[in-house]
């Protein structure tokens, strides 16, 4: 039987729901350039917590997007790189960073008009 996203008990949406995780997505494309640890992806990416760092971390290896490798030193360091699979996705979301950035403007101008509307209608 073919996927088919629209079905509610379609595994695709699984990995759509990985597409839609904001921090799953900036992890990816950081680790585009070069294998991190943990730390340095926390000071990176402003604003994850460390359990939700852990959480994503633990999610794109499971999903075989990311590699984690342990390395024997006191204490042990770990090290996160992406795999052939992750670049193929990080390399699929790049375009969606990239027009966020380039629309954001635009984006923030029509939430203002949207909100100053509603708040116009209810006065």
């Amino acid at each position: 039987m073919k996927p088919d996203a629209y079905a509610a008990n379609c595994p695709t949406r699984q990995i759509l729901d990985r597409v839609g995780d904001k921090w799953a997505v900036l992890i990816l494309l950081l680790l585009r350039s070069e294998p991190m640890r943990f730390n340095q992806l926390r000071r990176a990416i402003e604003g994850i917590s460390q359990k939700m760092l852990s959480q994503v971390l633990k999610s794109l290896e499971r999903d075989g997007l990311l590699r984690r490798r342990a390395i024997a030193t006191v204490p042990v360091t770990v090290e996160y790189s992406i795999t052939p699979l992750g670049s193929t996705l990080a390399e699929a979301v790049d375009p969606l960073r990239d027009w966020a950035e380039q629309n954001l403007k635009e984006v923030l101008a029509a939430q203002r008009r949207y909100d100053a509307q509603r708040k116009a209608l209810a006065a």
